[in-house]
């Protein structure tokens, strides 16, 4: 059952074309990645689906009603964690609720609960400075959660981590994935992160580098991923992962 929809977004800047013809829809519980060289589109579809930018056409429909243009209807966790320096990490962690008018003794009891649940038990009284990168990023996931919107929007969330950090980041956000049923969307420049996490990839193209009226989208390409890597720790080393990367990469990268 289709959950999220978009149908036939276009968006204009300083007459360019940046976003044609993009249409594509989200089953509940599926994550989905969108790759693409930059300037493709990527961050300007993100911020429309958030209503913080206007499409030019095209309509944004979620679990059947039409929230184009509107904002407050989906979660949005950004590339840095945006932690505030002065407040311990539950602190951090409750801005969502109190912000819905939760006292903040409730909001302290309900976050409280899901320390656990996303590794960072212990870390209440702490702040963002005590904590390494990882654990930072899993804070801001929370608090992401902790919005209760029914899709997340995910902008290279691991993009500042060390390599080591982002894999063991990714592994760790893929079992909160299945496990908490979460719907999302993933922005990345990273092919690999998107194999790893997503059960289907978006290839978006430049239309700068692809400016012929003939060229019916710039949504080029999706890419479904196999059931059973979930089931494979060693999937990324397999002769089908590579494959993927590099089908991905070529239509990346080609004019």
């Amino acid at each position: 059952m289709k959950y999220l929809s978009l149908e036939n977004i276009n968006k204009d800047f300083n007459s360019r074309q940046v976003l044609k013809n993009i249409s594509f829809s989200i089953e509940k519980g599926q994550f989905v990645s969108i790759i693409g060289k930059s300037g493709s589109g990527k961050s300007t579809l993100f911020n429309i689906i958030a209503g913080l930018e206007k499409a030019d056409s095209g309509n944004v429909i979620l679990n059947g009603k039409d929230i184009t243009n509107k904002t407050g209807e989906v979660s949005y966790m950004l590339q840095k964690d945006l932690l505030f320096p002065y407040y311990t990490i539950l602190d951090n962690a409750i801005l969502p609720l109190v912000i819905k008018g939760k006292k903040k003794s409730e909001a302290r009891i309900i976050a409280n609960k899901l320390f656990k649940e996303f590794d960072l038990e212990g870390c209440q009284k702490q702040y963002p400075k005590e904590l390494s990168g990882g654990m930072r990023q899993r804070a801001a996931l929370l608090r992401t959660y902790l919005t209760g919107k029914d899709i997340i929007l995910l902008d290279e969330p691991f993009s500042a981590l060390d390599l080591i950090t982002k894999r063991q980041m990714q592994q760790w956000y893929l079992s909160k994935i299945k496990k908490l049923n979460l719907t999302g969307l993933l922005i990345t420049h990273d092919i690999e992160e998107a194999i790893i996490l997503s059960d289907r990839i978006l290839i978006l193209k430049n239309l700068k580098e692809n400016p012929e009226p003939s060229i019916q989208s710039n949504l080029v390409k999706e890419i479904i991923l196999p059931e059973e890597k979930y089931k494979k720790a060693d999937f990324i080393f397999s002769d089908d992962f590579l494959k993927i990367k590099k089908e991905i990469s070529l239509l990346i990268n080609e004019n």
